[in-house]
């Protein structure tokens, strides 16, 4: 499992999440598929943050920490996925998945033992966070008042992965206090949440408006924006994503007493999951893929593509969310779903041409 060809079956486990839960998505705004069972669609968002991005990011660092033991966290939380979809006992899926997000906590702290360091343990928290939502779910409390742990998961992994490569850059002192203020803003909300849920989620709003605009005055893909090819690439992925952030911010604070269903529910989720979370994947894949699977990888243009359709229809499924317009949510879902698709082929195709492919410039 530690080889490349090994870590094969657990990136089927991640794609089989995802796939379900694209189909399940949109079963969920109405388009008329046939069911692959109840759990494709009750299960949307289990399978795409627990099935899908737990189990890729654990296996992202179970290869960087280089220790067999660490593949069963990915392991644990694609298979906990599958439990879901086989329709087995629900404890049997919530166990396997609380299992494998403990692992990967101990992989970070494993990590952070060999070297401390504030985006080790930003990261942590955020594995920390993964696994309460589990717990909470488990207990019995409704998905939508897990999501908000589930977002601090994704979003402090992806800041504690940019926080490491801003000190690249000249930040400051209080630079980096700005970031642990809007770290401990979003946590102080999540906790407030477990009381008056609304006022929860407003706080951690401002938490990740917070987070956002260090992001986007911190990064330092403001100066590979200007290299061309893969480079630029990445930067636009990046910086296009941190507005997401900051948008969702926003709408969590404004719409914060909405964090429960309906469209509002959906705006303030997927400007986060798909918005921040997806432009992430789309950026980072060039170069975590070939490490994860040891494989080259050519960067092409075409890369532009999938990533301008997910901008485009998720501005249509959120300004349809806000204006209460169903056909505008229904197809800027349908957009969403395609521009993974979408990825899904360009990156295979990047693959396929592999390290001697062309590398085309912007």
């Amino acid at each position: 499992m530690t080889s490349a060809r090994g870590r094969l079956p657990l990136m089927a486990l991640a794609g089989v999440s995802l796939l379900a839960a694209l189909w399940g998505g949109l079963g969920r705004l109405g388009w008329p598929l046939p069911r692959l069972g109840a759990a494709a669609v009750l299960e949307h968002g289990p399978l795409m943050v627990v099935g899908f991005l737990g189990t890729l990011i654990s296996l992202e660092r179970a290869v960087a920490l280089r220790r067999r033991w660490a593949y069963a966290a990915p392991l644990l939380a694609g298979l906990g996925a599958l439990a879901l979809l086989l329709g087995l006992p629900v404890h049997v899926g919530h166990a396997l998945m609380a299992a494998g997000s403990a692992m990967l906590f101990w992989v970070f702290a494993m990590l952070a033992w060999r070297q401390p360091a504030a985006h080790l343990a930003t990261m942590g928290i955020g594995a920390a966070l993964w696994l309460a939502g589990i717990l909470l779910w488990h207990a019995g409390q409704p998905l939508y008042r897990v999501s908000p742990w589930w977002a601090g998961f994704l979003v402090l992994t992806i800041a504690g992965e940019r926080l490491e490569l801003s000190r690249l850059l000249p930040v400051s002192a209080w630079g980096r206090a700005g970031f642990l203020l809007a770290t401990a803003v979003f946590l102080a909300g999540l906790l407030v949440g477990l009381g008056p849920f609304a006022a929860g989620v407003r706080l951690s709003g401002v938490g990740l408006l917070g987070l956002a605009l260090w992001l986007l005055r911190h990064d330092i893909a403001w100066q590979t924006l200007r290299r061309a090819g893969r480079p630029r690439f990445m930067a636009v992925c990046l910086l296009s994503g941190h507005l997401w952030l900051a948008l969702g911010g926003l709408l969590w604070v404004f719409f914060g007493r909405f964090f429960v269903a309906g469209p509002y529910y959906d705006a303030m989720l997927h400007a986060v999951f798909l918005g921040f979370v997806f432009s992430m994947i789309f950026g980072h894949a060039p170069i975590i893929l070939p490490a994860v699977l040891g494989v080259g990888m050519a960067f092409r243009r075409a890369f532009y593509l999938h990533w301008a359709l997910l901008h485009l229809s998720l501005l249509l499924r959120i300004g349809g969310d806000l204006a209460e317009w169903m056909p505008g949510q229904r197809w800027g879902g349908l957009g969403n779903v395609l521009a993974i698709l979408l990825f899904l082929g360009n990156t295979v195709r990047a693959v396929a041409a592999g390290p001697g492919g062309t590398h085309e410039p912007d």
